[in-house]
């Protein structure tokens, strides 16, 4: 398990750059995390990754974005949990899960929750699991790209920040 603890009035970016459980902790007022995941997964490559988010700490916020595009035989998962605790006051959380599949059959896994036991709070998640819409790749094509090079734009694009 890796963690990262968040102290009173620190900013943090966290990377998550391979499968595996992650906790960060919100632990002061004003601390402030932004977590990111990108992640190109082909063949036989299983991607898993647990996050889970606590806020200890009134005043404190979080934004999350995990990304994954699925080639071939592969598999995403990811299971996110934001945990708000009691008496954490005036937090704001936020959770997004984005799954590209390209292949028939690659497999694809969002898990957003969401646990709050405090009020006066602003949290949301948002899941999707989808495919390159045949409208995109038409239109890349029209302007003279190949299919390769659009679907390789396309994805390029999805997982930027």
């Amino acid at each position: 398990m890796h963690l990262f603890q968040i102290q009173k009035h620190q900013q943090q970016d966290i990377h998550l750059t391979e499968s595996g459980e992650y906790v960060v902790e919100l632990l002061g007022e004003g601390a402030h995390a932004e977590i990111h995941a990108a992640f190109l997964a082909q063949n036989d490559d299983k991607i898993d990754i647990h996050l889970t988010i606590i806020h200890k700490a009134g005043r404190t916020s979080a934004k999350t974005m995990l990304k994954g595009v699925g080639l071939d035989r592969s598999q995403i998962r990811f299971f996110g949990r934001i945990k708000i605790e009691k008496n954490c006051p005036l937090t704001t959380s936020f959770l997004e899960e984005r799954i590209l599949l390209l292949s028939d059959q690659a497999k694809a896994e969002a898990v957003p929750e969401l646990e709050i036991l405090s009020s006066d709070v602003k949290c949301s998640h948002a899941a999707s699991i989808s495919r390159i819409p045949a409208e995109h790749l038409f239109y890349l094509q029209s302007r003279g790209l190949s299919p390769q090079t659009a679907q390789q734009e396309i994805v390029d694009g999805f997982l930027q920040k």
